[in-house]
């Protein structure tokens, strides 16, 4: 108990220090012995407390899990996901672990809470309710998210059979609190979640605008005496990039996939079709399939419109995203091949490359697909050679030939040990082909990091759908998981719709053709380490790649090779609760195996 005392003493020290030292928003801003009352009559200082949870989002970059499954291997030696796939995770090294961040996200918006309603927000009364009440809303939507990503990281089966969560608290946490709680059930922590949810879309816009009359209040703020202007000054577009309701409803709608897929499902309290209804609420609010970026599977290399981006403006796929920057550029840096001046980190695998079908539409082990071992690029779907270079595949500013041959140089599959890619071929999605990395030229361009992708929840929506009311049904909606994903695949260029009706006809094959389709266009954006423990996948496939070489005549060869075995145990479909906690706490139960 002593070590959680202590521990939340320093966290308070620490909350005191970082919300004191920014000179752009406190006066003095050199005193380190604020208390929290402080809180009260200094907005900027409560601010602060509301911004260590938002400086904790688990989605503010792409960890590159992929490395973890048959997706991607590194030819980094320490990556973390590298050595966890091959066998060292434990409850003790775990880079899957969100618990120290999450939960402490948490208590900074439990803290938050407990004092919103006595913060001096403004001289106007009115305009005061009005901050109090978003700043409510941002506060019980990040919580929502929190738990989320708790339940992903954490949630699973004890030793005795039960599905448990972890802990809910909703009130601050002192020095004299207990902290040796048990862990909630799944159930449980699935409503506390719903409930965060519905408390924060009660106060938060749809989305920050900035309003031209009265008839666009809402009436629960016109009863606080809300005008244009009012409603301008604090929920205007100035204020986007920070929590909404449209985000809270992204997250409803993967908290509900989450808890009704087969992991969790038996003890969820969640069911396809409320996942169904909450991904229909989000996309629904952009017109439904109609609303559908067409260049939403290349958002990375759409340079002219990122380019163009205004602060707090998103593109038309994305409802969540970071803030642009031109200061940043480690993915191509990372990924680019050696020759091009990258390090080739993160290296696709020929089980991936396999994942995309013909341009026909029909999977490459059908002979209807027209596929060619010999010329194994021809006539496939097109966002392969969009997200992985291969063999002869052209890259960067020049349109550089990448040749992955055995032998062939930089770039040759195992010729340089810690550049050379491992499986012959190297990443493409993500990286901007407009960088260039010579030292000479060292070209800079913007980047920012999508949150959350509209594509992910028309995915969702076509998974859950499909469980839920069959390929073709829709429900109360008007479109359908067959609708879906008909878009997608339109959208990148595959017309030929007649292995789609073929899939239309089961649900089993229509499931098999979505869960392809997310693994392709959520790619390398954390998703696939996920979503084969919530399906119950298999996770112990080898990871593949291709060696190429030339006969006497010069003919290419294609030689599938193993390159990384998965090591993992059955109970690693769910992840442990970290090994210091249970030795402070002894009311915490660990998941089986762990």
């Amino acid at each position: 108990m002593k070590t959680r005392k202590y521990k939340y003493l320093f966290l308070v020290a620490a909350l005191g220090l970082t919300l004191t030292s920014c000179d752009d928003l406190f006066e003095p801003a050199k005193e380190n012995n604020l208390g929290l009352d402080y809180m009260d009559k200094n907005a900027s200082y409560a601010e602060g407390v509301l911004g260590n949870a938002y400086t904790r989002i688990p989605c503010g970059s792409f960890p590159f899990s992929e490395v973890g499954t048959d997706d991607a291997v590194s030819n980094d030696a320490t990556n973390s996901w590298r050595k966890l796939a091959g066998g060292t995770w434990t409850s003790n090294n775990n880079p899957t672990e969100r618990w120290r961040d999450c939960r402490a996200g948490i208590m900074y918006v439990n803290l938050f809470l407990s004092r919103v309603d006595g913060v001096h927000w403004a001289d106007d009364d009115v305009a005061r309710r009005l901050y109090a009440s978003r700043e409510k809303g941002e506060a019980f939507g990040m919580r929502a998210m929190f738990m989320y990503y708790l339940l992903q990281a954490h949630a699973g089966y004890d030793e005795s059979g039960q599905l448990l969560g972890v802990p809910v608290v909703t009130t601050p946490e002192g020095a004299s609190s207990n902290f040796n709680v048990p862990r909630n059930t799944f159930e449980e922590c699935m409503k506390a979640f719903y409930a965060d949810c519905d408390s924060a879309l009660a106060l938060l816009p749809d989305k920050y605008v900035d309003i031209t009359s009265d008839a666009s209040i809402p009436a629960y703020y016109k009863k606080m005496g809300a005008d244009v202007d009012r409603m301008n000054r604090v929920f205007g577009a100035k204020f986007n990039g920070r929590m909404d309701a449209s985000i809270v409803k992204a997250f409803r709608s993967k908290a509900a996939l989450l808890a009704a897929s087969p992991a969790f499902a038996d003890a969820s309290g969640t069911n396809y079709q409320q996942a169904a209804d909450y991904a229909a609420q989000v996309l629904d609010a952009i017109g439904g399939i109609a609303g559908m970026d067409p260049n939403g599977w290349t958002w990375y290399a759409n340079g002219s419109e990122i380019d163009a981006l205004s602060n707090g403006a998103n593109p038309k796929e994305v409802l969540w995203r970071s803030e642009k920057s031109k200061e940043n550029y480690n993915w191509e840096s990372d990924n680019y091949p050696p020759s091009l001046y990258g390090k080739g980190r993160i290296n696709p695998t020929q089980n991936f490359v396999d994942a995309f079908p013909a341009a026909n539409g029909y999977p490459i082990t059908d002979p209807r697909s027209g596929y060619d071992a010999k010329n194994p690029y021809a006539n496939r779907d097109p966002r392969l050679t969009a997200y992985v270079v291969v063999d002869g595949g052209q890259v960067g500013v020049n349109n550089t030939k990448i040749n992955t041959e055995v032998g062939s140089g930089k770039d040759g599959i195992n010729t340089e040990v810690g550049s050379s890619t491992r499986t012959g071929y190297y990443l493409r999605k993500l990286l901007r082909q407009d960088i260039n990395l010579d030292p000479k030229v060292n070209s800079k361009q913007y980047h920012y990091t999508p949150r959350i992708r509209y594509t992910e929840i028309f995915l969702n929506y076509a998974e859950a759908a499909n469980e839920a009311f069959g390929p073709k049904g829709t429900g109360t909606h008007s479109y359908s998981a067959y609708d879906v994903i008909k878009a997608l695949r339109h959208r990148a260029g595959i017309t030929d719709d007649s292995y789609l009706d073929e899939c239309a006809q089961s649900k089993e094959k229509m499931r098999e053709l979505i869960r392809n389709e997310r693994r392709i266009e959520l790619s390398f954006e954390g998703f696939r380490f996920w979503d084969l423990r919530r399906w119950k996948a298999p996770i112990t496939t080898a990871a593949k790649g291709m060696s190429i070489s030339a006969d006497k005549d010069g003919n290419k060869i294609y030689t599938p090779v193993n390159v990384e075995e998965r090591d993992y145990k059955d109970y690693m479909y769910y992840g442990p609760i970290p090994y210091s906690e249970m030795l402070k706490f002894s009311e915490l139960k660990q998941n089986k195996g762990w």
